[in-house]
């Protein structure tokens, strides 16, 4: 059986400040290359600064209710998973993932999902995804190298992690998530993924080189979880 790998694909790669059409052509190039080796992937898209922007803006408008900013946020990560899906062509289904629970059965090599609910991040929907295809991996790509201890932007003494447990991984992690919450991964999906026991790696998107060796199953920079 072909091994299916999800990507949770942040916002941030997608839209950093205009559409980065570069990255996207690159990084289904990356996808392309391991599809022709046999591997099927599900590619989530997180909202990113989209979803943030957003969010602030509804909050400025006077909206203060927490599902009404979260669907906000949700319709960001649907509008990137929509150019997502168009860029892959016939390599994509038609159809979007709206619910990581009911996935449905596609031949084709490419499946997109987006947002899901209110009070669920893309990475939550990740991790459902992944335990609704029994898939073993999920690959997190955002905008950083590793995960660190801490804030390495506040703390010049921050130090890099490669391999961490998932009990010391969650304490890294803020307790709750809200919408535009801004963490290495969602504290939720986190507990998640530890009860099904995922691997999960989370790396630097914009490395696509490195994103192309650690899907292979070669060494790659970045912080695995498991």
């Amino acid at each position: 059986m072909d091994e299916t790998i999800i990507i949770s694909l942040g916002g941030s790669l997608i839209v950093p400040d205009g559409i980065d059409t570069e990255f996207l052509k690159n990084f289904k190039e990356v996808i392309v290359a391991q599809i022709n080796k046999g591997t099927r992937f599900v590619v989530i898209t997180g909202g990113g600064n989209t979803a943030r922007e957003y969010i602030e803006g509804a909050k400025v408008l006077g909206v203060t209710n927490a599902d009404e900013l979260d669907w906000v946020g949700i319709a960001s990560t649907r509008l990137n998973g929509e150019l997502l899906r168009v860029a892959f062509g016939d390599m994509a289904d038609e159809k979007i993932i709206m619910n990581p629970d009911l996935v449905h059965a596609s031949a084709k090599p490419v499946l997109v999902g987006a947002g899901w609910q209110p009070g669920n991040s893309s990475d939550l929907a990740a991790v459902h995804v992944a335990k609704s295809l029994n898939a073993k991996k999920l690959i997190n790509l955002s905008n950083i190298d590793y995960v660190y201890d801490k804030d390495p932007r506040k703390f010049s003494d921050a130090v890099k992690i490669e391999n961490i447990s998932w009990a010391e991984f969650r304490k890294i992690l803020p307790e709750n998530w809200n919408p535009g919450l801004s963490s290495p991964f969602d504290p939720i999906a986190a507990r998640e993924a530890e009860k099904l026991g995922l691997e999960v790696v989370i790396m630097n998107g914009k490395n696509l080189p490195n994103v192309q060796k650690c899907i292979g199953g070669e060494e790659f920079l970045g912080t695995q979880i498991k």
